[in-house]
């Protein structure tokens, strides 16, 4: 109720000598004080649909909705433009929040709908070739983990575009098992138990053999090494006769690119990522890449080779194989001109590695 002071209805009050003039007071909401009489103190009380206008909002003219950006201010190049519109083709949703990467690929972290995922595009499908098959081999290798899934964890599928070479894929928390394709400090020796107990039942998963390839070619591989002087005479024909042997051995599905820098280490445990190369290989290739590339613990390789010949004469022989052509990869990627002094350190242990590797093979065809 309003008081007697602001009620709307006339009050007569006796005149008092000791007052100066009646008092000022703030007009409540809802009364106009633009409807004082002239001469009185009398305040009208507007309407309650008035009080409700003011506290209206004033209308202004719609904006435009900003497109979402990433916190990296290099999603300004032309590259990652072009991969924002094409993931927003297959998933209208998607909100990105941070560039991960941007080189021949471009990884974007970002949320469709109230899903953490992670987008990854091919940064030229029209001009890289190789990049074009081994990005669409990815993504029909997690269109076959739907239905058939591997006992090793990988991150789920949510949409792909293999026309395009966009994946957009579940993000999953966790931290890179190494930073370095050739680390120099390794996991601990728990987290590289993990690691190979998830790559070896990932190998001796038997997925159906029509739906996986075989990315590499034996035979040719030992050819162009040789052609380039990685590979002796000796070594060619050492190697093809292992090979021989290996001829009706049954081949083995793997992740084709085990890096440590591939595996992500999360609460639930090994995580693998980046499976361009997946498909059929003689055994052993997954645990021979582990081999090459964890050169700074003894105690690792010695687990991984005792996992490749615990099968018996041919999968050690598959291993070593294995080895020697991911070792002649690894000589060939790295022993460039003007390598630095850490690059020549590893290219140094490489050699090692790769004279011991041949030792291995010759002794193995001693025994045949």
């Amino acid at each position: 109720m309003y008081s007697q002071a602001l009620s709307p209805a006339p009050v007569s009050r006796p005149q008092q000598p000791s007052v100066p003039g009646p008092l000022r007071r703030r007009p409540a909401i809802g009364l106009d004080p633009r409807g004082r009489e002239q001469g009185g103190a009398q305040l009208q009380a507007r309407p309650a649909h008035a009080a409700q206008q003011l506290r209206r909002p004033v209308p202004t003219q719609a904006r435009p909705a900003a497109a979402p950006r990433t916190e990296n201010p290099a999603e300004r190049s032309p590259q990652v433009r072009a991969a924002l519109a094409h993931i927003a083709r297959i998933s209208p949703s998607f909100v990105p929040r941070q560039l991960i990467r941007d080189g021949r690929h471009v990884l974007i972290a970002g949320t469709a709908g109230r899903t953490p995922v992670v987008a990854k595009c091919l940064a030229r499908p029209g001009e890289d070739v190789e990049g074009t098959i081994q990005f669409q081999r990815e993504i029909a290798t997690y269109r076959a983990f739907v239905r058939h899934r591997p006992p090793a964890r990988q991150p789920k599928l949510v949409a792909a575009d293999s026309e395009r070479c966009v994946l957009l894929m579940e993000r999953v928390p966790g931290r890179p098992a190494a930073r370095e394709r050739h680390p120099s400090d390794a996991p601990t020796p728990g987290e590289v138990r993990a690691i190979v107990g998830a790559v070896r039942a990932l190998n001796l998963w038997r997925p159906p053999t029509d739906v996986f390839d075989r990315p590499l070619d034996y035979g040719r591989e030992v050819a162009r090494y040789h052609a380039l002087g990685l590979l002796t005479d000796r070594d060619a024909g050492d190697l093809q006769q292992l090979l021989h042997g290996l001829a009706h051995q049954p081949w083995q599905f793997c992740h084709g690119d085990a890096l440590l820098t591939n595996v992500l280490l999360a609460p639930s445990g090994p995580v693998l990522v980046d499976w361009e190369q997946s498909g059929w290989y003689l055994p052993g290739y997954d645990l021979a890449l582990l081999w090459t590339v964890m050169s700074g613990d003894t105690g690792a390789r010695r687990q991984l080779s005792q996992v490749a010949q615990a099968g018996g004469t041919l999968p050690r022989d598959a291993f070593l194989v294995n080895l020697i052509l991911l070792l002649m990869r690894e000589l060939r990627r790295h022993d460039v001109p003007g390598a630095g002094e850490e690059q020549r350190i590893l290219i140094r242990r490489l050699h090692e590695d790769a004279a011991l590797a041949r030792r291995a093979v010759r002794a193995a065809v001693g025994t045949r």
